[in-house]
């Protein structure tokens, strides 16, 4: 039996990095890492020969224009969801603090209870009929998302004893094309799980980590409905916000 991994510290902060406050490839306290980036050399396609090729297999969520209803993952289905409403808003900017209008943004989470809406995820907490926990939206001019929807509970997740994952939402962020797609996770503050996970410990600044954590805004929650939080992405640049894709 595996112990459990200690708190975010110089035992993993010890491992090796390819670039400076990122994770490496394969990061072994995160078991799952050695296995979520290519092996092989890339296929190089034609786009010149054919310059749709690259789009064939990109992923999206929905194959109609986005509308705000996208954007409210409470109001997708005929009832209310259950759990925390929430608000979750931001600015893209990009390394200049320019923001980056007209960009897709996709999320997926687990419902209240820890569960996703998806035949792969067979833990043993409850479905809810009213929530899929899939949302998406187009930033405005000022660079700025929104989202409402439904804080996710925590879930073992099976990479070493007693593994338990933070609350967190996956992020997706398009550019012009698929090929142009980051994804990363956003958490929340004050989580005491945040300390004992393996794929947040794997980004060993502790500057870039913090980056991952939204905070909290009065200013976005809306009074007797839902709690706000702000979390700003910075898409490149030294102060860009950690992604899977990449690294």
């Amino acid at each position: 039996m595996e112990a459990a991994p200690d708190t975010v510290g110089e035992r993993e902060r010890a491992v090796g990095v390819a670039v400076p406050g990122q994770p490496v490839r394969d990061y072994p306290p995160y078991r799952g890492s050695g296995l979520r980036h290519p092996r092989q050399s890339l296929v190089e396609i034609d786009a010149l020969a054919d310059p749709e090729a690259v789009e064939l297999s990109g992923p999206v969520f929905g194959v109609t224009d986005v509308t705000d209803l996208d954007a409210d993952l409470t109001r997708q289905h005929a009832g209310e969801p259950l759990g925390e409403r929430i608000t979750v808003s931001g600015r893209i900017l990009d390394r200049t603090g320019r923001p980056v209008r007209g960009q897709l943004v996709e999320i997926w989470q687990a419902n209240a209870a820890g569960r996703y809406a998806h035949h792969g995820d067979q833990h043993r907490a409850p479905l809810d009929p009213h929530f899929t926990g899939a949302g998406r939206c187009l930033t405005d001019d000022t660079g700025r998302y929104s989202f409402t929807t439904i804080k996710p509970g925590a879930y073992p997740w099976g990479n070493h004893h007693n593994a338990w994952r933070p609350a967190h939402i996956h992020f997706s962020f398009f550019g012009s094309a698929f090929t142009q797609r980051l994804v990363t996770q956003m958490y929340f503050p004050g989580d005491p799980l945040i300390a004992y996970d393996p794929i947040l410990a794997s980004v060993t600044a502790p500057e870039a980590r913090a980056r991952l954590v939204a905070a909290y805004d009065p200013e976005l929650s809306s009074p007797d409905w839902s709690l706000g939080y702000r979390w700003d992405v910075i898409l490149d640049g030294p102060s860009a916000t950690w992604t899977e894709e990449g690294r």
